[in-house]
């Protein structure tokens, strides 16, 4: 089968918007956020250059596209690595490592999910509910740890920011290049992570 036909027959069983999302991913991934565009995408699917706009407006309805699934992928990292916690520390230890392996694996994505390409986020409701996901993922985690700890600081919100703030800003320092893993005593990134989350876990719950 040509590969315009194959294409034709993934667009009419649905699976177009799926392809260029795909499709765009690996250029941003490989190429940067400048070099993808809706043509690009297309060319990379192999599917027609008009055949994105039965799905994509322009290219930020891409790029929200693309960030969604960033968030989806995000989620099922930090679910798989705190699947077999024995406890809420072991659990909030396992979800900040899921994050910051998933960042540093696809950095391309992540400063997607996080900058500002995407203007007005509030567009894409589909993005706001995955995003929220992933932080509702740590918020919870946050909360049986108060639980377990009896924490004096029962403040959720201050809590939970806390520790994602912690999280985001080492998976944000190595993908640009502030440290690695061998500056900083540690073998591997995880345990890296392992050590920066130490403190996190000491931390939550105390003061006002």
């Amino acid at each position: 089968m040509a590969s315009g036909d194959a294409a034709a027959k993934k667009y009419h069983h649905g699976d177009l918007k799926s392809a260029l999302v795909a499709a765009g991913t690996r250029i941003l991934e490989a190429e940067g956020v400048m070099a993808l565009s809706l043509r690009g995408a297309a060319r990379a699917a192999g599917v027609s250059q008009t055949a994105p706009y039965h799905h994509f407006a322009d290219k930020e309805a891409l790029l929200a596209a693309i960030a969604a699934t960033g968030f989806e992928d995000l989620s099922a990292e930090m679910t798989r690595r705190a699947a077999g916690a024995s406890d809420a520390q072991e659990r909030l230890s396992a979800l900040g490592l899921g994050y910051v392996m998933f960042a540093t694996e696809n950095p391309g994505r992540f400063r997607l999910m996080f900058g500002p390409l995407i203007g007005e986020k509030a567009r894409y409701p589909d993005l706001l509910a995955t995003a929220n996901v992933s932080y509702q993922m740590i918020r919870d985690a946050v909360v049986a740890y108060l639980d377990a700890r009896q924490a004096s600081n029962r403040n959720v919100d201050a809590n939970a920011m806390a520790a994602w703030s912690l999280v985001h800003g080492l998976a944000t320092l190595i993908n640009d290049g502030g440290f690695n893993a061998d500056g900083m005593g540690a073998a591997t990134l995880e345990e890296l992570t392992g050590l920066v989350t130490a403190f996190l876990r000491n931390g939550l719950g105390r003061g006002a």
